[in-house]
């Protein structure tokens, strides 16, 4: 198993995916090299971080600190890895079968190296899981530049015409999508777990890697994501650099920030998340307090947590986070994260930009409990959460946080080199 190819070709299709797609349609390959020497290693990335947050990390909530049974996580982990591979496959079947219908040739192994190196960014930011509460996110920006990648790649590989890898893409993350659904349901049933938009006449130029330029909106979905693309390009340039010059701990760097992490910003010390925790807050008491600073996998986050009660049945989580070395990925994932709301007859949820800060909320009218979210900084995350008498309270427990001294902290910690 050579895993410097398999590093490379993460940089490579996460970073250039625009050259890197030729290059990728042109390799020899067969369905069974792909899995072995690919999709079996890097799918895996998701599914081990899932288990370490599940069963070693856990969950915290209202004071309670939850982890799912080590036996019972292994056995959704061989299940959810299981089922990927499953998923994997047959998205390539189907991607395979609509090629004619979008102009393009129909060929098995060309389908399979669409959602597999395509699927590469979805994948690797499903490692940031085990950041506290802030990981949907950072999977969110994965998953949604591996839309990218899937319109890049297809005119590589399917042979579609550029201007029909739109519609062919939109098709095949629907198909993704559903079969996404079913393999959420088959899990629940077995171990019990229960878009982008906008207007610009700013255009920018896609080059398709046949020679043609393809102007896209500047705030549009694609927009962003070719964005995302060029800024990852001078972490490909490091690494390379570093594989020259035989700088194993410069690889090690540069492959993290690929993965979204910044090596040059630690997180601040769990004492400092402390101070950002009062002794009372929305007229109620605080109670049990913790502050840590954790690293695993890359990713280093310090958080604090205090709960809150009134003594007669209310009680409010506050979790203070300081994404670390996460910050670059969460300024992605802040920058094409969408708006969005759904009302239902017992309440709602929507997430928001405010005063350039990523707001999420969530009530539920029949429980009488809901969260209240917000990205200060593009780097620390005010979250509240708990079952106050309304979501009012969960607002004002986080407004009256300091925030503005936390954005002031914005560049603590962050070194030159």
């Amino acid at each position: 198993m050579d895993f410097g190819k398999i590093f490379s070709r993460i940089r490579a299709i996460l970073a250039t995916p625009q050259t890197e797609w030729p290059v990728i349609a042109a390799e020899p390959a067969s369905t069974g090299g792909l899995f072995r020497n690919y999709i079996a290693i890097v799918a895996a990335l998701p599914v081990i971080a899932h288990f370490i947050k599940g069963s070693l990390i856990g969950y915290g909530a209202l004071g309670i600190h939850m982890h799912t049974p080590v036996a019972m996580g292994l056995v959704g982990m061989v299940l959810y890895y299981l089922l990927m591979l499953a998923v994997t496959y047959v998205t390539a079947l189907i991607v395979n079968a609509l090629a004619p219908a979008f102009g393009g040739q129909k060929d098995p192994v060309q389908a399979l190296k669409v959602v597999a190196y395509a699927w590469t960014a979805s994948w690797v930011g499903g490692i940031a899981v085990i950041i506290p509460w802030l990981g949907w996110l950072v999977a969110l920006a994965g998953g949604i530049y591996s839309i990218y990648l899937i319109y890049l790649g297809l005119p590589h590989t399917m042979r579609c015409p550029v201007e029909k890898a739109g519609g062919y893409t939109a098709v095949t993350v629907i198909i993704a999508i559903v079969l996404s659904w079913i393999v959420a349901l088959v899990l629940a049933s077995v171990i019990g777990v229960a878009a982008l938009s906008g207007t610009s006449m700013h255009q920018v130029q896609l080059d398709d890697g046949q020679g043609n330029k393809v102007s896209v909106d500047a705030n549009s979905a694609i927009g962003k994501l070719a964005a995302i693309g060029q800024h990852a390009e001078q972490a490909s340039k490091d690494l390379e650099a570093a594989q020259k010059s035989g700088d194993t701990a410069g690889q090690q760097a540069a492959m993290a920030r690929m993965a979204g992490a910044d090596g040059n910003v630690t997180s601040l010390p769990a004492n400092v998340m402390e101070q950002f925790l009062p002794d009372t807050l929305a007229g109620m008491k605080r109670g049990h307090l913790s502050a840590e600073r954790n690293g695993g996998m890359g990713v280093q986050v310090t958080t604090g947590r205090a709960d809150y009660s009134d003594g007669q049945g209310h009680d409010i989580e506050l979790e203070v986070t300081d994404t670390g070395n996460m910050r670059s990925m969460m300024a992605v994932a802040s920058a094409v994260a969408p708006d969005s709301e759904q009302q239902t007859d017992h309440g709602y949820q929507k997430s928001y930009t405010s005063n350039g800060r990523l707001v999420h909320e969530a009530w539920d009218n029949n429980a009488r409990n809901g969260e209240y979210s917000v990205v200060v900084a593009q780097r620390f995350a005010v979250k509240a959460s708990g079952n106050p008498d309304s979501i009012d309270q969960l607002k004002q427990a986080v407004n009256g946080i300091d925030l503005d001294k936390l954005d002031s902290l914005k560049n603590e910690g962050v070194s030159s080199h």
